[in-house]
């Protein structure tokens, strides 16, 4: 007889998008729903939750399906990276200005890998600043200060 096993990475997290999925369903059961033309309140919520459930039942149907496989090692280069990253640009936005913060986030994400090469790293940064500064200062006209002076 042979023992059943599971690909318990994804088997948990389809659980968790199910779990994640049932209490937004349950949270939102009170919210008039509307219809597509005329979107009630829980209209959003409930798609966004059906659309994680269906993911959560392919991620579950997955791993039960499929065999083990193994968990990579956890590699904090990555994880420290973007956290610091994030940490950079949360605490430049305001004093420095939207351009410098964000170039800076991207240099220290880029150095969370050891692919990175140094003039696509700056090459992209200049063009995501860009973006960044058209998209949030001149499209959505945001009231966030590009340079610092």
């Amino acid at each position: 007889m042979t023992r059943r096993r599971f690909d318990w990475p994804d088997l948990a997290f389809g659980a968790f998008l199910i779990a994640v999925a049932a209490g937004t369903l349950v949270a939102t059961r009170g919210l008039n729903g509307g219809t597509a033309a005329d979107m009630g309140p829980g209209y959003m919520p409930r798609a966004i939750a059906l659309i994680l459930l269906a993911f959560g039942l392919f991620f579950a149907g997955r791993g039960l399906l499929r065999g083990p496989v193994g968990i990579e090692p956890v590699q904090l280069r990555p994880i420290l990276g973007v956290g610091v990253a994030v940490g950079v640009f949360a605490l430049l936005i305001e004093n420095a200005g939207l351009a410098l913060a964000s170039f800076a986030a991207i240099l220290i994400a880029a150095a969370a890998s050891r692919e990175s090469r140094f003039f696509e790293v700056i090459v992209f940064g200049l063009a995501v600043t860009a973006g960044a500064v058209l998209l949030f200062i001149k499209a959505l006209a945001l009231p966030v200060s590009i340079w610092p002076w």
